[in-house]
């Protein structure tokens, strides 16, 4: 195919065909792990396709969910380090969908850059492949966009689309909340994906040191730190979904505590959340000493250690925390659900 589809007037104007087909071919090994059993077909179609397995469902809905990285990617260009945002596209999609108790099935990515480079698009897939590993889901398709004069040469944006199932009956939509409900806390691996205009900012990240070891963050280079990926919760989710009655899932993204919270919250209700309960990470110290931010700012832009949060009845707080802990995720109380005509308390 390489050899023939070669169109020297389109390399002349930036866009090098080839590079693509040469890009599909160093993927492929990745992607081949990400296959579940109702994958169909290959790469090389004009639609991913996917059988559904709907064995004891009783009315199956599906729920998507899209998103991309942000400016997190500026980090990664400026460590020339391309192997770790493709789980961060992953993570913002299938830990949105996981909150109405959806199981992951398949994704899609869009990768559009300046340049095509197979081997970077290969690093970049590959973190798109673990994701998915990560979260059970099979990447079915995407799109590599080689666009000379609208990206910089050595420059990329990166999205991604998922779409999950879960029986109706079994979704996760706050209705049975009350009052004395237990918070949990998943704790998150860093900043995930979000706030990184102000990381960025105050940080200047472009003059930064990005490389040497810092003492506040346990030896982590700051650009490490930054580029740690963003934790997928799917696993977990579905583990603890099975035996304990789960009222509410919140994913902590852009808006921190103040607007992702309260979307789970129904009318009447309110999270209440103890400051001093939250085991905040060096990272978000450090962010708020250089940049001389408040903790209302802080709360409200970061996910300051806390990456989701789910609401659990009080009598179920034991067995959750067992189970999370079981499967990987040190989970822990942050507050209880009380009556209110606010969503949120931070006291």
């Amino acid at each position: 195919m390489i050899e023939n589809s070669k169109s020297e007037a389109y390399a002349a104007a930036g866009v090098d065909i080839t590079a693509g087909y040469r890009a599909v071919e160093l993927m492929k090994k990745h992607i081949a792990r990400t296959e579940t059993p109702g994958v169909m077909g290959g790469l090389g179609g004009f639609g991913g396709l996917f059988a559904l397995d709907l064995t004891g469902m009783k009315r199956p809905i599906l729920v998507s969910g899209t998103d991309g990285v942000g400016t997190k990617l500026k980090i990664a260009f400026l460590m020339d380090r391309h192997d770790t945002v493709g789980i961060d596209c992953v993570a913002m999609c299938v830990n949105d969908i996981i909150c109405s108790g959806a199981k992951p099935l398949f994704f899609l990515d869009y990768i559009a850059c300046g340049r095509n480079v197979p081997e970077r698009i290969e690093q970049i897939v590959k973190g798109v492949c673990e994701g998915c590993v990560q979260a059970g889901a099979a990447l079915i398709g995407g799109e590599t966009a080689e666009m000379p004069g609208f990206y910089p040469e050595n420059e990329y944006d990166l999205a991604g689309y998922a779409t999950g199932i879960v029986d109706q009956g079994r979704i996760i939509d706050n209705a049975r909340m009350a009052e004395g409900d237990a918070v949990i806390a998943l704790p998150s691996s860093g900043v995930h994906s979000n706030g990184f205009s102000l990381v960025r900012k105050v940080f200047d990240v472009e003059k930064a040191d990005l490389t040497s070891p810092r003492a506040e963050l346990g030896g982590k280079s700051l650009g490490e730190t930054l580029l740690t990926p963003t934790k997928i919760y799917v696993k977990p989710v579905l583990a603890l979904l099975e035996k304990v009655d789960v009222k509410g899932i919140s994913h902590i993204t852009g808006g921190g505590f103040y607007e992702n919270i309260p979307r789970s919250i129904p009318e009447g209700l309110c999270a209440r959340i103890r400051r001093d309960a939250v085991r905040v990470l060096p990272i978000f110290d450090l962010i708020a000493k250089e940049g001389e931010i408040s903790q209302r700012d802080m709360f409200n832009t970061f996910n300051m250690g806390v990456g989701m949060s789910v609401v659990v009845p009080a009598a179920q707080k034991e067995e959750t925390l067992r189970i999370l802990r079981e499967a990987g995720e040190d989970a822990y109380e942050i507050g209880e659900i009380v009556k209110a005509d606010h969503k949120l308390e931070l006291v």
